[in-house]
């Protein structure tokens, strides 16, 4: 696209942000009214699991069902406090180093066995040896047993993030006396046939990219619930389609949304509900990595001078519609380890042309200084394609050349990040919760491996790997926030990353959906206190 078309474009979509200022999502209501028993939710989504056990695979699309199908230990509310779930009541010891788990005595699995400490101890080390977050249980050493309903675990440091830890997207609880097997749990037959949870909801199909279809499990340990029936999740790849589906009512409710022309068109529908709530604990930061082992990118200078070329309001003003927010560090705003003193970028271009000059990389004859190339992450156009090419436009302006590279499909991107083959790139990543669990991995000279997601931006720095080292081993949240704040005070003056804005995501439901999932984990938590009115 022409620099001068994508400016046009882009301004012409400014003046729509403008115009939708005044327009407020339709509100969450008070939610007062009695649950009611009975019928079927139809979710509608693009994502596609490949299989449905959350021990062994992070994402939305595994968790979505997962968190219905397995019950975990803890659930966590929208002020960001545990609260009982498969677990009654938890200790954790004051020096940090264990947690105690008691379980509650009336829950079974889908087959009518009883939920143990045994089946609690096998999930937790399956966990732990399998799921992609390494830091997520990195201190748990074992898990005790003393009696059927009591699970403790013993962890070889001080762990604060081991109660976030225990969330329903995290820690579901499988039955050890069906992946106790020997089998390897990645592939497990039992992941995505015949699974047998601990969750709201019991699996009836489960049809790769076409449909998950679930029915309430009767001996549910939480009394009454679920009130729904039926769970079913249509996986629609178009999203027009999903959207054309919403509005017709054959499907009920549609999470993750965030394209803002998709928002705008269901901001002023009277039948639909639309929420910005429930994305707290995902934590989604839109960002611009930076291969810092490769020239000149390795100058801070170069780095600084690309951030001061981008104008993060007119991305998300107009590029996003009025949507999305301004991201300026490595942790989400919601998250109560945000800080507000942060080294911010705002657009300069003489600034930026200054910073170049003064890195050594004068413009040749024809203006350009040197050529790098951006990617981005295939899918979801307007937060990656779309901001990869106003980043192009907007670094010819201080003499970097800019090729924009697609991927023919995520496995393309991820295998170019993974192996470190890029300049540039786009990206979107989690938080997921707690620092430790989801922010950690981005920035650890330790983490610098061949596997999308984790530090594929090469960053080495031992001040910042003491700092978040040492706020894994702090159980005093006051401190672990002077620790947090200056890692990100740190990372935004050095620059790995620049951060450009926090996802838009929102839940889009019939009016006749009531209580929408809007706790910190939102969609993916179970769905037990939903119902229809």
């Amino acid at each position: 696209m022409h620099t001068i078309t994508f400016r046009r474009r882009a301004l012409a979509a400014l003046a729509l942000a403008g115009a939708l200022a005044g327009l407020a999502a339709t509100p969450l209501q008070a939610q007062a009214q009695e649950p009611q028993r009975g019928g079927t939710l139809i979710v509608g989504s693009t994502q596609v699991p490949r299989h449905l056990n959350g021990a062994v695979q992070s994402g939305i699309a595994t968790a979505m069902p997962s968190t219905q199908l397995f019950a975990s230990p803890l659930r966590f509310d929208d002020q960001w406090k545990p609260q009982p779930y498969l677990a009654e009541s938890w200790k954790l010891a004051e020096d940090g180093k264990s947690l105690t788990l008691n379980l509650r005595r009336n829950a079974v699995f889908h087959d009518g066995k009883p939920i143990t400490s045994a089946d609690v101890a096998f999930s937790i080390m399956a966990i732990k040896a399998n799921h992609p977050f390494q830091t997520m249980l990195g201190p748990v050493e074992k898990v005790d047993t003393p009696d059927p309903y009591t699970a403790i675990i013993r962890m070889n440091a001080p762990h604060p993030a081991i109660l976030l830890a225990m969330s329903p997207a995290l820690a579901p609880i499988l039955p050890k006396h069906i992946y106790g097997d020997g089998s390897d749990l990645k592939t497990h037959a039992r992941n995505s046939a015949d699974v047998v949870g601990s969750g709201p909801f019991k699996l009836t199909e489960f049809r790769a990219g076409q449909r998950i279809v679930m029915e309430r499990f009767d001996k549910f340990f939480l009394p009454g619930r679920p009130y729904l029936d039926k769970l079913v999740f249509n996986i629609v790849p178009d999203s027009s389609s999903l959207l054309l589906s919403l509005e017709r009512g054959d499907v009920q409710m549609v999470p993750y949304l965030q394209a803002s022309i998709d928002l705008k068109r269901l901001s002023t529908n009277p039948q639909i509900t639309l929420t910005g709530k429930g994305f707290e604990g995902i934590g989604s930061i839109n960002w611009l990595a930076i291969n810092i082992d490769r020239k000149p990118l390795d100058d801070v200078r170069v780095r600084k001078a690309i951030a001061h070329a981008i104008d993060k309001n007119f991305i998300t003003k107009a590029l996003m519609g009025g949507f999305a927010s301004v991201a300026d560090g490595p942790i989400v705003a919601a998250s109560p380890f945000a800080s507000a003193d942060l080294v911010r970028y705002p657009l300069d271009l003489k600034k930026s042309a200054a910073l170049l000059d003064e890195a050594g990389l004068k413009p040749a004859s024809n203006g350009e200084r040197f050529k790098i190339t951006i990617d981005y992450l295939p899918g979801t156009d307007e937060q990656q394609k779309n901001v990869a090419e106003y980043v192009r436009a907007q670094l010819k302006k201080v003499g970097i050349a800019v090729e924009v590279r697609a991927s023919a499909d995520f496995p393309a991107w991820a295998r170019r990040l993974a192996t470190h083959d890029f300049d540039l790139s786009m990206d979107i990543v989690f938080n997921w919760g707690d620092p430790v669990i989801g922010v950690h991995r981005s920035y650890l000279s330790t983490n610098i491996k061949p596997v999308v997601w984790t530090n594929t931006q090469s960053y080495r720095n031992p001040k910042v790997d003491e700092l978040l080292n040492t706020a894994s081993s702090t159980l005093d949240t006051a401190e672990r926030k002077k620790l947090y704040a200056a890692f990100q005070k740190t990372v935004t003056d050095e620059l790995p990353v620049i951060f450009i804005n926090n996802s838009p995501y929102h839940t889009a439901a019939r009016k006749n959906v009531g209580h929408l999932p809007t706790t910190i984990w939102g969609p993916a938590s179970p769905y037990d206190e939903i119902f229809l009115k």
